[in-house]
């Protein structure tokens, strides 16, 4: 046991101990009252110069005892302010005293021997101030001294993006100073130039002209190779809405593939929804007539096994390819491939990506994986007819390309296309190029303050407006825009299909406005004959969900209404890029409540808005209507509930 030492505190002390402490203070009390008489002894039989040239000497003392022990300067400086009275002094510490007694009657008899015997004359000032420290000590041992506490500014980490995202090739944002003649556009077939005279194109918009040439460039050596040889580079498009983006890849995809032999799938264009779809599928019909080249549609607008028997058909006991160009969105591609329907996607060239911010953020459904391993997958018994092998990507070598396989080249094309490249890094990009409007000086640096990483381009002819609006008279708004501004057509977008269906019995029992509703609460027809009616002007207002906010070109709209304040600038941006389009002018507003104004004010101008103007709607021009809005509120509530009571 003697390996051991344990401390313990026994509560209070013996008498013994008690009477020991009252003799320490007592020789202490004296020591010190023998010193103050020799100091004033010593202080009435000195001259006044012995007395200057003593102050002189402890002026010379104090550099020598700054080579004292860090540990004695703390003393001292913390024993300054702990000059209290014996009595102030915690039980506590008088407790822990009791430990050292005998070590401290030790010392006081020691130096009251030398105080009575002379010894030491000229030290006895200096030994009482010793023991004064050592009382205080003890109390300022048992704190913690804090400070040293500075507000750093903490410096800001600029990103470093990739050399292609950091140093794009610059589109111009004016579209109408900076149009190309189609003529001038080297390499371009003579057939699809008399196709775009005759659908009265004469001119390419920039984003196109710049798009075009780039990605025939990659088809010069054939469909094998790339220029120079090696697999060609992906293409990423980000220009502001209604640029043009939709035919800077149809017309080159088109004349690459105009001459091909074998009809197979070499073109695949995957889109978010299938309004989308159905629009860049009457495009590349319109381009391929004549071509002999033949476009399908998966999107679910028909049966499953009606689009399988547009994909391939049994010929010869050989299942052979009806398609060259598919068009298709993401759900309904990975049924086809997950279900062996035909779709061979083997011989694949060309995959185009539109919208490719939205489908980046819907890769949790895996699509891009499955069209991945398809095309790397050779069809059933054609292994062995296979003349070029098709094999994982891997690091160029000359083992890699030899034999020679069809490259699969992705073509990215987006209005808002994000900068992150842990994003884009899924997509896996080979090489990519960025053609992007938004970068006005390609070699700046960091983004300066106040600056969004992130910035958008808006379109040229867009005048933006907010209207502040409290939650009763936001449909009156609306009634307004119509019957009194004579804003038609407008194009109105709410957060939600319920808001879209309420918003729209109100608007049709309040009468006087020839109103439609465009949801998922529509079957497909019914939502492409809406859109019809919208565009030939037999419907006034078309109220949407963000359905219709995306890559839709909707014409003759003039006027884009925010009944809804998006909660991301991306919605945003695409909502009113629905007016605006191909250089025309157009008007967007946003209904905004009180609370929601800083903050959508905020996300607007850091995404790189132009200036966005106050509209205010004084309250004696609604109330006109407010009378026949009461009665149709009470009518809107029977219906709604008529419809509960159906469904």
């Amino acid at each position: 046991m003697s390996l051991f030492l344990v401390n313990r505190y026994l509560a209070e002390e013996e008498d013994g101990s008690a009477s020991k402490e009252t003799r320490s203070q007592l020789l202490l009390a004296k020591l010190q009252q023998k010193a103050k008489e020799k100091q004033q002894r010593s202080l009435m039989e000195r001259p006044s110069k012995g007395q200057t040239s003593q102050q002189q000497k402890r002026k010379k003392r104090k550099p020598e005892g700054s080579h004292e022990s860090p540990q004695h300067k703390k003393r001292k400086t913390q024993a300054v302010p702990l000059c209290a009275p014996d009595s102030d002094i915690p039980n506590k510490l008088v407790k822990k005293k009791k430990t050292h007694e005998s070590a401290k009657d030790r010392a006081m008899t020691t130096e009251t021997e030398e105080v009575e015997q002379g010894t030491n004359p000229g030290g006895d000032e200096a030994e009482v101030e010793k023991d004064t420290s050592k009382q205080t000590n003890a109390v300022s041992t048992e704190f913690t001294v804090l400070g040293g506490f500075e507000n750093k500014a903490i410096q800001k980490v600029h990103r470093v993006l990739p050399q292609w995202l950091a140093q794009p090739d610059v589109i111009h944002k004016d579209i109408k100073s900076n149009l190309v003649p189609i003529a001038s556009i080297t390499g371009l077939a003579p057939q699809l130039i008399r196709k775009l005279q005759n659908n009265g194109i004469q001119h390419f918009f920039p984003v196109q002209a710049e798009v075009i040439p780039a990605i025939l460039e990659s088809t010069e050596q054939g469909l094998l190779v790339g220029r120079g040889g090696y697999k060609p580079r992906d293409i990423c498009v980000s220009a502001p809405t209604g640029s043009g983006k939709t035919l800077a890849f149809v017309i080159p995809v088109i004349q690459a593939l105009m001459e091909r032999v074998v009809c197979e799938v070499r073109a695949l264009a995957v889109l978010p929804t299938k309004e989308l779809a159905q629009q860049v599928c009457t495009v590349f019909t319109s381009y391929a007539e004549g071509t002999g080249l033949k476009v399908v549609m998966l999107a679910g607008q028909k049966s499953f096994a009606a689009e399988q028997t547009s994909l391939s058909e049994l010929r010869g006991g050989r299942r052979r390819s009806l398609a060259d160009i598919v068009v298709a969105t993401p759900g309904r591609l990975v049924d086809h491939i997950n279900k062996n329907s035909g779709l061979c996607l083997g011989h694949l060239r060309f995959l185009v990506m539109d919208e490719a911010d939205r489908m980046v953020d819907s890769m949790h459904q895996l699509w891009l994986s499955h069209v991945v391993k398809a095309v790397h997958t050779p069809p059933n018994g054609a292994e062995g007819r296979a003349i070029f092998r098709r094999t994982e990507p891997v690091h160029v070598t000359a083992a890699s390309l030899s034999p020679p396989q069809m490259p699969l080249q992705k073509l990215l094309f987006s209005a808002t296309l994000t900068q992150n490249p842990e994003k884009l890094q899924q997509l896996g990009l080979h090489q990519p190029r960025l053609f992007s409007s938004i970068h006005a000086q390609p070699n700046s640096t960091p983004a300066a303050p106040g600056l969004a990483p992130d910035g958008f381009d808006f379109p040229q002819g867009l005048t933006e407006y907010y209207v502040p609006c409290t939650l009763s008279n936001k449909p009156l708004l609306i009634l307004h825009f119509i019957l009194r501004m004579k804003l038609i057509p407008i194009l109105c977008f709410t957060n939600s299909r319920e808001t879209a269906h309420r918003l729209f019995l109100l608007v049709q029992l309040f009468g006087g406005v020839h109103a439609a509703e465009f949801s998922s609460r529509l079957s497909p027809g019914d939502r492409k004959k809406t859109l019809k009616e919208f565009e030939q002007g037999k419907v006034q207002l078309l109220i949407s969900t963000d359905a219709a906010a995306r890559g839709i070109d909707i014409n003759g709209v003039k006027c884009v209404v925010n009944y809804d304040a998006p909660q991301f600038v991306r919605t945003y941006i695409h909502r009113i890029g629905r007016t605006a389009r191909a250089g025309k002018s157009g008007l967007a507003f946003t209904f905004l409540f009180r609370v929601q104004e800083k903050r959508f004010l905020q996300m607007v101008q850091q995404a790189g808005s132009p200036g966005i103007q106050k509209q205010l709607i004084k309250p004696q021009s609604l109330q006109s209507m407010e009378a026949r809005y009461e009665q149709t509120l009470q009518e809107l509530a029977s219906v709604l509930k008529d419809e509960k009571a159906k469904y």
